[in-house]
Order: structure tokens, then sequence, then C-alpha cells
């Protein structure tokens, strides 16, 4: 019953999460001509990590918008940027890593490729998890900020030397469509598809390793993860602590411990795995002390 449950969780999951990729990439003539949608829709962000320059994209990615203000030469501050992922990460948290970011369906979808070994956990998980902070200070804020050109302009360095999303969403459909970018091509061009590869591989062994190590917009919505308006919550009159909430968790938290832990991409896997429907969600109020 429970197995079952999950199942239906995850095909509920699932629709949500390709049904948003499609709505945030609905510029499907953009694949066709190998250009980019040049709307006024794009001065919109979307939630989750969705590149900028991908043929599809109808809006901008916050970590890509969030680079190109703090990198302008005009020095301004992001204020519509910040204030939409506060807002964002206020509401739901990382609700969006579970439910609303392109790049993390495919990473879902990656890790149901079989493989003969996948393990939950390793040694130095958790130290590693960190990485992601670091990245969203160095690459996503302190580079554009002050590694700039002679008219004071900054480079979005983390979509530029890092990101995944950008090349495969992006980079790959672009080089494909266009003879002039194939003759332009280069080390950085390698480089990125080496880390995209590097990043397949990762998924289909491990859940979701670009989230757990390298995504900053992740990093940003888990510090509202404990505060946000939409929560689990563990009804302490219910919970017979039988762990299987945390045995089921491929984020490896345990909801009892911390039903709102910085890691909880809150996907509903807890809730659709417990016996006594303990796991609850709250608005607002805090019912319980768990």
């Amino acid at each position: 019953m429970a197995k079952e449950s999950i199942r239906s969780n995850d095909r509920s999951r699932y629709f949500v999460q390709g049904i948003w990729a499609l709505i945030t990439n609905s510029f499907l003539i953009g694949f066709i001509q190998g250009k980019i949608y040049q709307g006024k829709i794009k001065n919109v962000c979307v939630p989750g990590l969705n590149c900028y320059s991908c043929p599809g994209a109808v809006a901008s990615c916050p970590i890509g918008s969030l680079q190109a203000v703090i990198g302008s030469y005009e020095f301004k501050f992001a204020f519509y940027v910040a204030g939409f992922m506060i807002v964002i990460g206020s509401i739901m948290g990382r609700f969006v890593c579970g439910y609303l970011c392109p790049f993390g369906f495919f990473q879902d979808m990656l890790h149901k490729i079989p493989f003969y070994k996948k393990p939950k956990t390793f040694k130095g998980d958790r130290p590693l998890r960190k990485l992601k902070y670091i990245i969203l200070i160095v690459f996503v804020i302190l580079m554009p900020l002050f590694i700039v050109d002679i008219i004071g302009q900054g480079t979005p360095y983390f979509c530029k030397l890092i990101c995944p999303a950008g090349t495969l969403e992006g980079g790959i459909p672009l080089v494909l469509m266009n003879e002039t970018l194939q003759k332009t091509v280069g080390w950085l061009y390698a480089w990125k598809n080496i880390l995209l590869v590097i990043t397949i591989i990762a998924s289909i062994i491990i859940y979701r390793p670009f989230c757990k190590y390298i995504c900053p917009l992740g990093a940003i919505y888990s510090i509202f993860n404990p505060i946000s308006i939409f929560k689990y919550r563990v009804n302490p009159e219910k919970c017979i602590h039988c762990h299987a909430c945390a045995t089921e968790c491929k984020m490896n938290v345990d909801p009892v411990k911390n039903a709102n832990d910085l890691e909880c991409i809150r996907c509903g896997k807890c809730k659709s795995i417990c016996p006594t429907n303990a796991i609850e969600y709250t608005y607002f109020k805090e019912k319980y002390t768990y």
C-alpha cells in the first residue's frame, strides 16, 4: 500500500515537473530556428534553474539574472531578482527544487536508469553539500562583482564556467543549429560538455548530485525551508518512530529530526511512505513541535 502511494506521488510529481518544463520552454520553434526568444516575457524570472539561452525558454533563470545585474557596469543592486527569490523561497522553500525545476526533473529521469549499485550516501556526503553555498558566494556574487572588464562589466561566471543546465538547454542546441557557432567553439565549450557528461553519469548513480552539491539556486531556497509558509510537520501523536520516512528519503533527510531540513526538496516521498500519516503539510502556523 505504501509503495503504491509512493508510485502515485512520483507520477503526480513527474507530471507537474514535465508540464512546467514544457511551459517554461514553450518557444519550441526556437529549437528549429536555433534562435533565442527575445520577447518581453524574457524579463520575467521563473522559479527554477532554466537557462536563459535555451532556444525554447520564454523567461529567465534567476541565477543568470542575478549575475547579470550584479556584474552590470551600472552597479545596480538586483532588487527585482533578489526580491523574486525571497518571495518564492518564503512561500515554498525548496518545493521549487522538487516540483518546478526542469534540471531537477532531468536528474530524476536519469536516476531511473538501472545501475548495478546506487549508494544512498557516502563518506564526505554531508560536508560536500556545503559546496553549493561556496559556489553561490564565489561564482554567483563575488566574481561577477569584482572581476570585471575595462568598462567595469562583470561576467556571469557560474553560467560561463560551471552550469551544466545551460550547456544542456542552451549551449548544445544553439551550436547544433548554428554553423557560425560551430566554427567558434573552443576549450570552454569542451569543458562545459565534460561537466555535463560528469553530471549525467553522476545522476544515474547518485540521486540529484547537482541539487545536493552544486546548485546555487537550491542553496538560496534552502535557507527559507525552516521559515517558509509551506512546511512539513510531523504529528508526534501519530509518529511511531519506524524510520520509514528517513529510509525512503533520497536526499538523506530524517523528517522526525527535522521535517524542514535545508536539504529537503519536498518531493513528498516521506509523506507517502508514512504508515500512520504522521507527516502533514502546514501553512503559516506551526502545529507541532517536530
